[in-house]
Order: structure tokens, then sequence, then C-alpha cells
């Protein structure tokens, strides 16, 4: 019968660190390609007014957003009463047009009942000019279409 004996004083070999920079870089690209880091250049004005009583929208995908305020560049610099749809400097008349394509690009007939027209208004906009835009979207969505006005949260001292 033959007999084992342990070796003693072996060391274990060290682990191979060589592939670890390009696991680092892929994972890099990865992130750099799969991540949207802004939708929309804004090109307004847009400080959002506090609110004390906010809830949080779930479905981001599924929100259209309307910015309302004053020009930041350019020509625009300082004129009010401007509205942003996507990256475009609008007119109200453009909203049901805007509205309309992106229904239209939800494909899903309940995922349509979920689309909200998201407010973001600059603090100093005009009233009047706002309630134009809701006229606006009162006759492109009559069905009670949801509207969310966007702040910004107000810390009670």
């Amino acid at each position: 019968m033959s007999r084992f004996k342990k070796k003693k004083g072996k060391k274990i070999g060290a682990i191979s660190t060589a592939s670890l920079p390009d696991i680092v870089f892929m994972l890099l690209f990865f992130f750099m390609v799969a991540t949207v880091l802004r939708e929309v250049d804004l090109k307004l004005t847009n400080e959002l007014p506090k609110a004390s009583e906010i809830k949080k929208l779930k479905r981001k995908s599924l929100i259209m957003h309307i910015y309302v305020g004053s020009g930041k560049f350019g020509d625009l610099k300082n004129v009010p009463n401007l509205i942003q749809l996507d990256d475009a400097i609008s007119e109200v008349k453009d909203i049901g047009p805007y509205l309309e394509m992106r229904r239209s690009k939800v494909t899903a007939e309940n995922e349509k009942k979920l689309l909200t027209t998201s407010f973001k208004a600059d603090e100093n906009a005009q009233m009047y000019f706002i309630n134009e835009i809701m006229t606006e979207l009162r006759r492109y969505s009559p069905f009670g279409h949801p509207i969310s006005y966007t702040t910004k949260k107000q810390i009670l001292k």
C-alpha cells in the first residue's frame, strides 16, 4: 500500500490581474453607451416654483414635458413667455400636434391612458400665458388627460 505525504512549504500562486483593466474598460464603455444623461437641451430659464405638497411621477417614459420661461441665448435672450417642446422653441398652436405626435409613439392602448403632460413653468411666467397653454391643452385633451405641474420641494422650517 502506498502512502501519501503532504508537501510542506508549498506556496499558492498569485492571482493574475492582467485582465482586470480590460474588464474595467469594457464596463466603462458599456455604461457610456447605455446611459442617457439628458433628453432635452433646455433653451429657456426655468426656475421652478416651490411647493410643500408634492408627489413623484412613476413612469418617466410616459411623461410629455412642456417648458415655459424666458429665453437664455442669442436673439431670444430675456424674451418672456416662450414654450419649448422637446428641443425646439414653439408657439401655443404647436402644442396640439406635439401631443398627437407623442401619443402616436405609444403603442399600447393601456399606456396611452397613463400619458401625463408635465408642465414646467418658470416661477416668473405670466399667468395669462399659462392660461393660453392650458386652454390649448384642454382643446386637444377633452377627456381629462392628466396634467402635472412640476415644482421644487419647499423645505418647511
